[in-house]
């Protein structure tokens, strides 16, 4: 009896590959919706490429996937050689000692904590000392309670103009008001007269002065282009390295039905004739809805031209041709994906529009990963290898507003040394998501990298690696920024305050020997 063999089929809905269905030992996936959505595209890749064993085995067609008869077998192509796809795949080596440690997540407490409680503050790695106690300036959980409550409230009044209003007698009386409301006394089993109440008046003042020692006048500006926004591209080189099109063969075969004789017709070609090579290209280009040909014309040429020339590097001239006949479509959208990158493509406001909504914010916590054995750094500790800096988080700061710190390179770290050592420098911190509304386009919103208060002055500050100064995106964010600064500044001076001004610092001028003023009279917009 001859063998059988048995095949399991199962069906399952869309919205399985959306939610997580995830089965190793499947082998085939036959789709019975057109595949019309990127993502659904993606989504079945993804499934088909799970290992049915866990591992490779080195059976080519036990690890490989193949893609079988698809409508858009084409685009996935294309799309899988673009340098941004999330088809496509790249190889990243884990090292065992560093990625594949557990996590844990450590929180950045504003300062303002750590000054209301009499908690030691943490040591950090290679510290002498167990931890280091000040003096608090709470000393019950009674009067902890009531300074909470204060900085609760203070929070509603960051419309005042400035920090430093919070001090007005008008808006201190409105503070005690509502905090003695607020405050609920403990129930007192003890006789009349033995526990002494809490002056509520005096634990605002204090709660309040320990606000404005904690807090950069950072003033609620929403910063939005206004009027006609301009876009356009810049000149670049062409990534042809996944284009190795052939030729269509231009031979149409016929089959007699009553006799099954087959036939060719040769040279079938009814496409017409370009004078020159690039205008198959600039003839699908220019469908393409953001691309202007009037304004783009040169660089569309310039573009085009390039993919004409490595088609000519491996392909005669009249295969050339032929390729760039049958294939226009498909060779146009790896032109245009490209001009897509941040990197290629530029945007430009003709006018702002500046909304001033508070004088202050308080600081929140930020949320920062680092690995489960890992123990906050020194700050000034200079790693043996700084690509990994991202896993490290960073404490023993005396002028920051946060307790720890994580920085994305290490240039960031030796800013953060400098700010620490300039006598000048009065407090600094690196804002979190959200903290500002400066939008260098109408739908990206732009975060500085540093905020610092030195006594004369405040700064936002952007260490940038120095072949990126010219970057349309990085021109286009300190345009939006120094707008802010400007806003900023106005309303600072209304009521006495200090100006501001936006630094974009070249990551090789940021020197152990330089001071904020140092770079600020070389680097300030």
């Amino acid at each position: 009896m001859d063998s059988l063999s048995f095949h399991l089929v199962q069906i399952v809905p869309v919205s399985s590959l959306k939610e997580g269905w995830d089965v190793n030992n499947l082998y085939t996936i036959i789709p019975l919706r057109a595949a019309n959505a990127r993502i659904l595209i993606e989504q079945s890749i993804g499934r088909g490429l799970r290992l049915p064993y866990g591992v490779r085995t080195g059976v080519t067609a036990v690890d490989r996937l193949n893609i079988v008869a698809h409508d858009r077998f084409q685009e996935i192509v294309d799309e899988a050689n673009r340098p941004d796809s999330a088809v496509r795949l790249t190889q990243v080596i884990l090292d065992p000692a560093t990625d594949l440690q557990p996590t844990k997540t450590v929180i950045a407490q504003p300062s303002i904590v750590a000054k209301m409680s009499a908690t030691p503050t943490a040591t950090p790695l290679g510290g002498n000392a167990p931890g280091t106690v000040t003096e608090p300036l709470f000393k019950t959980d009674q009067e902890r309670q009531i300074a909470e409550i204060a900085v609760k409230v203070i929070q509603q009044h960051e419309t005042l103009p400035q920090v430093s209003y919070l001090q007005k007698p008008d808006v201190q009386a409105a503070i005690i008001k509502e905090v003695t409301a607020t405050y609920i006394p403990p129930v007192q089993t003890e006789l009349p007269g033995i526990i002494e109440k809490p002056d509520i008046a005096a634990l605002v003042a204090k709660a309040t002065k320990l606000v404005i020692d904690q807090t950069i006048d950072i003033p609620r500006i929403v910063v939005i282009p206004t009027g006609d926004v301009t876009s356009g591209f810049t000149a670049f080189t062409l990534d042809c390295s996944s284009v190795r099109l052939q030729p269509v063969s231009r031979e149409l075969l016929i089959q007699h039905l009553r006799t099954a004789k087959q036939e060719f017709l040769e040279n079938i070609n009814s496409q017409s004739k370009e004078l020159r090579p690039e205008n198959y290209l600039l003839r699908a280009l220019i469908d393409f809805d953001d691309i202007s040909y009037d304004d783009n014309a040169d660089l569309l040429y310039d573009l085009s031209g390039q993919l004409v020339k490595h088609l000519r590097s491996y392909l005669s001239e009249e295969d050339t041709v032929n390729v760039l006949q049958y294939h226009q479509q498909q060779l146009a959208a790896l032109i245009h994906s490209q001009m897509q990158l941040p990197e290629h493509r530029w945007e430009k406001a003709t006018g702002y529009k500046a909304t001033v909504s508070k004088g202050f914010t308080q600081l929140k916590p930020n949320a920062h990963t680092t690995n489960m054995t890992e123990d906050t750094r020194p700050f000034r500790t200079t790693l043996s290898d700084p690509t990994n800096i991202k896993r490290y988080v960073f404490g023993g700061f005396t002028k920051c507003l946060y307790d720890i710190q994580k920085f994305d390179v290490d240039t960031e770290r030796r800013f953060a040394v400098i700010l620490e050592d300039d006598s000048d420098v009065l407090k600094w911190f690196k804002p979190v998501r959200n903290q500002f509304q400066i939008y260098y386009n109408k739908d990206a919103a732009y975060e500085p990298d540093f905020v610092v208060e030195t006594k004369k002055q405040l700064f936002l500050c952007e260490p940038k690696r120095a072949d990126q100064l010219q970057n349309p995106e990085v021109i286009a964010k300190k345009i939006a920024a120094s707008e802010w600064c400007k806003h900023a500044t106005e309303h600072a001076q209304q009521y006495g305050g200090k100006t501001w001004s936006y630094l974009l610092i070249p990551h090789d001028a940021i020197t152990g020997n330089m001071t904020l003023e140092g770079l600020a009279s070389r680097f300030r917009d």
